[in-house]
């Protein structure tokens, strides 16, 4: 395995990253959550996307495909472990979103290419990256608590921008009151600004935003997820209800 061909390559990718809006709001019909993990002691890579429809963040078709995995955990790496099986995931879609929201980073990634920009550059779709944890950059301490009032603009005091040097990768949000922040940072076509604007638009009142927490409950079969099942066995499947 060549690590600095990669390296190499994810610096080429990275400075084709765009960083300007292409999400024009009244045109977002359907937005996506992408959520990627292991099975089989990592020889299997999982990917699952929901489908969500927007403003109205219900779930309206969601995929999940499992590809052998092709490389080993290499820290910077990642997203050449994790996107052949979100392609995967992808390429069964019935339903192509405008906007993915990815669990996993964007920009704020050392070479500034996490899995978002990565995945966002190959389907060539506005990405953000919505990561629970650092990989790199620093930030201003967070107000300690945002439950009082839920409006964009008090929420807004609970994040601090992620600095990397005198460049702005993201940002971090802490969404929920007593919870860890998130980690928000541009995939690709999408401006910094605009990644925590278009995910405070996607909150429900829980940590993560309903995409990606769609995305999550589905990979890993949570009750959130076998409760849709129940309610709506028709729609598995079938989208004849999303145009």
């Amino acid at each position: 395995m060549d690590t600095k061909a990669l390296r190499a390559e994810q610096q080429q990718r990275a400075s084709e990253v765009i960083l300007e809006d292409d999400c024009i709001d009244e045109q977002v019909r359907f937005i996506a959550g992408a959520d990627v993990g292991f099975e089989q002691q990592g020889e299997v890579t999982r990917a699952a996307i929901a489908i969500l429809r927007y403003p109205s963040l219900e779930l309206v078709e969601y995929q999940i495909a499992r590809v052998e995995t092709s490389l080993p955990y290499i820290p910077g790496l990642l997203s050449f472990r994790e996107y052949p099986a979100l392609l995967a995931a992808w390429a069964q879609l019935q339903q192509r979103p405008d906007l993915v929201f990815v669990d996993g980073q964007g920009i704020a990634h050392p070479r500034r290419l996490g899995v978002a920009s990565h995945f966002g550059l190959l389907v060539d779709v506005p990405t953000i990256g919505v990561a629970k944890s650092r990989l790199c950059g620093h930030f201003q301490p967070l107000e300690s608590d945002n439950s009082a009032v839920q409006s964009l603009a008090v929420q807004s005091l609970a994040a601090q921008p992620l600095i990397d040097g005198d460049e702005q990768l993201g940002w971090v949000w802490r969404s929920k009151a007593r919870c860890n922040p998130l980690f928000i940072s541009p995939g690709h076509r999408v401006s910094v600004a605009s990644a925590l604007t278009w995910v405070q638009r996607c909150m429900a009142g829980y940590r993560l935003p309903e995409p990606t927490r769609w995305a999550d409950a589905i990979a890993s079969n949570r009750p959130q997820f076998q409760r849709w099942v129940r309610k709506t066995p028709d729609l598995l499947g079938n989208n004849r209800d999303m145009i």
